[in-house]
């Protein structure tokens, strides 16, 4: 059987009811217009695109750095363009709590007192209502995307000009905040090539003219591609917004997947294991050769398996209670409701199927409920079989439907 094509669309696939992109964050652009003419091109201002309360507020930060135990790096501070140092604003949590790197809220207060930025990282993780979007957004964008807050207090801004290694949406929350965006100084950053890399160019490039210098307030929604320079400051009040980090896969990480598979089949080849000629000044003589060899071993190469071997590394699967997985298993009948956990890149190759918690080998019987299952077309655990449903739900690839 060959690999199932379950999974992640590209943003220019089309879908069959409109998704948070459209609802959500490019409102009065479709998905397709979106994929066309603005992903990876170009910065999109879309005002009033949506009420974001049900999301996040003030309220839920005062909980998330006063009652909810947060440590770094789920929590990091910037003041004047540089990040503060975690002993500012960490401290042991008393009895029973003695971890020296929790939030200490006493501190924090002083340092957002004074004017620094709070940055609540990796919200996807702490926050569930902006978990449930990220999860829903990276689905049909068909890459990963992670989410932080930035609480901004009167006057004040976080970090100076810079750019982003991942696609960002911004979306504002409460407050106003003045964004300056300028194009960027080198085009489609890879994750390590940071803006410090170009210190120099993108401190030039900020002081001429914008290509976007506008406030966005409650309800706005800002696009910015990797690579753009912004930079931003709260208005008269104090900012919360929320950043969307899309980390897109790129075409260099699908052609660093192809020569690893090309080195991999090299290495069961003597005659590449063999060694250079003694007294070999250099590589010269021998590169001709080598480089046949090499170009064909990339053109006969599948980069699949690696390339979603990466994507399952990089993936978080939906949420898992324990507590009502197990009732679930206990009390396992054939009405009972299931469906494939969230987020899992779960294909299915040959009789395995491979998900980022790991993978199962089946028989050739189950093979055509599988293949249903990742369709989206089972309901119930008697649509896969009872064992078959018990088998996934303990290895945590099924969840009750309600879950």
């Amino acid at each position: 059987m060959s690999p199932s094509p379950a999974g992640p669309q590209d943003p220019g696939a089309a879908t069959a009811r409109p998704g948070v992109l459209e609802t959500r964050l490019t409102t009065g652009l479709s998905r397709e217009e979106f994929a066309r003419d603005i992903w990876s091109r170009t910065a999109l201002l879309t005002r009033r695109a949506s009420d974001f309360c049900d999301l996040f507020s003030a309220g839920a930060v005062d909980e998330l750095v006063s009652r909810r135990g947060l440590r770094t790096p789920f929590l990091r501070v910037a003041k004047n363009g540089t990040t503060l140092p975690d002993a500012s604003f960490t401290s042991p949590a008393g009895v029973g709590a003695t971890i020296a790197d929790q939030v200490d809220d006493t501190a924090l207060w002083r340092e957002f007192a004074d004017g620094a930025t709070l940055v609540l990282q990796a919200l996807q993780r702490t926050w569930a209502p902006v978990g449930d979007l990220t999860a829903r957004l990276a689905a049909e964008l068909g890459h990963p995307v992670q989410a932080n807050a930035y609480v901004t207090p009167p006057q004040n801004r976080g970090f100076d000009a810079h750019y982003d290694v991942h696609d960002v949406f911004v979306l504002q929350i409460e407050g106003a905040k003045r964004w300056i965006v300028h194009r960027p100084v080198h085009p489609d950053p890879l994750r390590d090539q940071p803006w410090t890399d170009h210190r120099e160019a993108v401190a030039e490039a900020a002081q001429g003219e914008p290509y976007l210098d506008t406030v966005l307030e409650p309800g706005d929604v800002l696009y910015l591609p990797r690579g753009w320079l912004h930079a931003a400051e709260a208005q008269g009040a104090v900012s919360v917004h929320l950043t969307l980090g899309v980390h897109a896969w790129t075409r260099y990480a699908l052609a660093e997947q192809l020569m690893r598979a090309a080195l991999s089949e090299l290495r069961d080849d003597p005659w590449m294991r063999g060694s250079l000629p003694l007294g070999a000044a250099g590589p010269d003589d021998a590169t001709a050769p080598v480089r046949a060899r090499l170009l064909a071993a990339v053109d006969g190469a599948d980069p699949a398996p690696g390339f979603h071997r990466a994507r399952r590394g990089g993936a978080r699967p939906g949420p898992l209670g324990p507590l009502a997985q197990l009732t679930a298993v206990d009390h396992l009948a054939s009405a009972t409701p299931v469906r494939l956990r969230d987020a899992l890149e779960a294909r299915l190759h040959d009789r395995r199927l491979m998900t980022c918690v790991g993978w199962l080998d089946f028989p050739e019987a189950d093979l055509p409920a599988l293949t249903r299952l990742l369709a989206g077309d089972v309901r119930t655990a008697g649509d896969l079989g009872l064992a078959c449903a018990r088998r996934l739900l303990r290895a945590g690839v099924l969840v009750p439907a309600a879950q």
